[in-house]
């Protein structure tokens, strides 16, 4: 198979390619700092000296198809999306997901909403509270920079869920033009009993709205995080979702009748939608129906309608995963829609196999998340008679049953049904590919990511910014 000398156009664009990698990285074996450009200019594959093991790689074409769907279903049901960038935290995924649309990038924290602004973002959605007034006085700069003559468009949305917090934010904002109050919207956060951050009530929300429109700044709508009304995907737990879907959007409502919201937008009503993306998508949208009431009555003293702007936040189906998200997996239950791939596979190499059924790799706690669940067994590359790698084969009848810092152990069923003899005669030197479950706790462990081909190409070396 003849391979190209320069990395396919999609690949890495100049400002990762320009990101210098070497002897300190990860998953590389470099004698020498070199970019990014020049070690995918030599056409490598994983298996080629330039890496080394743990390594994390990324399949090119689970990754476009994640992508891809997830713009089509958010098209089709009228839905804005701002990915939740705190996934991987890497500028190169990111840009696929604008490239397909995103409206901006949704973080968690002030850290990363910095980071992300370093990538010229210009809507950037801080899905939390911000409680630090050096990081409002931050924020406020960036806003006033965006409208000075030659700045850079730049609208930051944020959460409030306490007084206290309005009371920041009315501080830190305090004789701002309206040019840079307009680049700020303030979304009240709407939780649930025993779950994260959010008001606990209707009033609670329309209290915290007055309070955050009497200081002059403006509310675009509500906010919540569906995840926390439900662990599960039974009947039972979509149910619970549903009544807190249902329930976000009688707070827009409220906030409506109150003309709380500018009369010329519509109401922002947003939610994650990782999990639940079929109940998100199925009780969200669509304009709300506002009975005649002081303020918002129409001509005749009737019933008036506001359209609904919602805006998701999934992140963590960039990759998808062999664990927790294909569990919850909502994509077979949305109307046309279809699985997402898991992209995701850390491989590692057998350091021993010290008794019968009983395999060490050289992979740990700093290599793969484990917060949820233990990694899930895939592929085995095993030595051939040269020392190279043979291609991955499927490994059947093979669990992880632990991890220490820098060691998996993986367990041999001694005759798992249907498996090739290859599969238990697992040998020192052998790699073994795993699958992770929840991606977030992932990536924080990596500094670069591979991005392979199917034939085991690398096409792409991703960076991440934790």
């Amino acid at each position: 198979m003849t391979h190209p000398t320069q990395p396919p156009a999609h690949a890495t664009g100049p400002a990762a390619a320009s990101a210098v990698v070497g002897p300190a990285t990860k998953g590389l074996r470099l004698d020498a700092e070199r970019t990014v450009a020049d070690v995918l200019a030599d056409s490598p594959r994983i298996t080629d000296d330039a890496f080394s093991w743990p390594l994390l790689t990324l399949d090119d074409a689970a990754l476009d198809h994640n992508v891809a769907l997830m713009a089509r279903l958010c098209a089709e049901h009228g839905v804005e999306h701002a990915p939740h960038v705190k996934t991987a935290m890497s500028r190169s995924l990111y840009a696929r997901q604008a490239r397909a649309g995103a409206w901006g990038a949704t973080v968690a924290t002030p850290s990363q909403l910095r980071v992300v602004r370093t990538w010229g973002v210009e809507r950037v959605f801080l899905a939390n509270e911000l409680m630090d007034p050096r990081d409002i006085a931050w924020l406020r700069r960036e806003l006033e920079a965006s409208v000075a003559p030659g700045g850079a468009p730049f609208e930051a949305w944020v959460y409030v869920d306490s007084i206290e917090g309005v009371g920041l934010l009315t501080r830190g904002f305090a004789g701002a033009t309206p040019e840079v109050v307009a680049g700020l919207g303030v979304l009240v956060e709407v939780g649930v009993p025993g779950g994260r951050t959010g008001v606990r009530s209707t009033a609670d929300a329309l209290g915290l709205a007055r309070a955050v429109r009497a200081a002059g700044l403006r509310v675009p709508g509500v906010a919540g995080y569906e995840g926390s009304a439900a662990g599960g995907t039974t009947p039972e737990d979509l149910a619970k979702v549903t009544a807190y879907c249902r329930g976000l959007r009688d707070v827009a409502a409220a906030f409506v009748r109150e003309g709380l919201v500018p009369d010329d937008e519509p109401v922002v009503v947003t939610a994650g939608g990782s999990s639940f993306l079929d109940v998100v998508l199925a009780e969200l949208p669509g304009p709300l129906t506002i009975p005649g009431s002081a303020g918002t009555d129409g001509p005749d003293g009737s019933s008036v309608t506001r359209d609904v702007r919602v805006v998701v936040r999934s992140g963590a189906y960039v990759t998808h995963d062999h664990g927790f998200c294909a569990r919850m997996d909502p994509w077979d239950r949305i109307p046309g829609g279809e699985p997402m791939h898991a992209a995701a596979v850390v491989w590692g190499q057998v350091l021993s196999v010290p008794e019968p059924g009983l395999v060490l790799c050289g992979v740990g706690r700093r290599d793969v998340s484990y917060d949820i669940d233990l990694p899930t067994a895939l592929w085995l590359r095993t030595l051939d008679e040269n020392g190279g790698l043979r291609p991955a084969q499927d490994l059947a009848g093979a669990r992880v049953t632990g991890l220490n810092d820098q060691h998996l152990y993986l367990t041999i069923d001694p005759t798992p049904a249907g498996s090739a003899p290859v599969t238990t005669q697992i040998r020192p030197g052998d790699v073994v590919g795993l699958g992770i479950s929840h991606p977030c706790t992932l990536f924080d462990k990596w500094r670069v990511a591979v991005v392979v081909s199917d034939d085991d190409q690398v096409v792409d070396i991703v960076g991440t910014e934790f």
